[in-house]
């Protein structure tokens, strides 16, 4: 997943939270206020999203609607997995992580790996 900047997260955000298509318009409309952005702002940021893969698109009339490619979950599973594949030694990015983890997190592990199938 690639690095998103502060008004891509912005936007990824309401596109999660809305649980529904969004066009440009409504992007705009449901920022907050203080931040005065025009309509070819968040056209760009929402083309920019196609682009990099993390929205799709839909053609409503002449415009688009928008919906996130993925959930924010698996997004954050992806950047994730970038950051492990990044690592000199993913192995200690792991532990460090596990060793650091809440008990409730912990027991969240514990049951995922537990329901994945064995390696071959």
């Amino acid at each position: 997943m690639p690095p998103l900047g502060k008004l891509e997260a912005a936007v990824m955000g309401l596109l999660w939270s809305a649980g529904r298509a969004l066009t440009v318009r409504e992007v705009l409309e449901q920022l907050p206020a203080q931040r005065n952005l025009a309509y070819t702002t968040i056209m760009t940021v929402l083309s920019n999203l196609h682009r990099k893969g993390m929205v799709e698109r839909q053609p409503v009339g002449r415009a688009y609607s928008y919906s996130p490619a993925l959930s924010r979950e698996a997004a954050a599973a992806a950047s994730l997995r970038e950051i492990l594949d990044a690592s000199e030694d993913p192995r200690s990015v792991l532990l460090h992580f596990a060793e650091n983890a809440s008990d409730e997190e912990s027991e969240v592990l514990r049951t995922g790996l537990s329901k994945r199938d064995p390696a071959p």
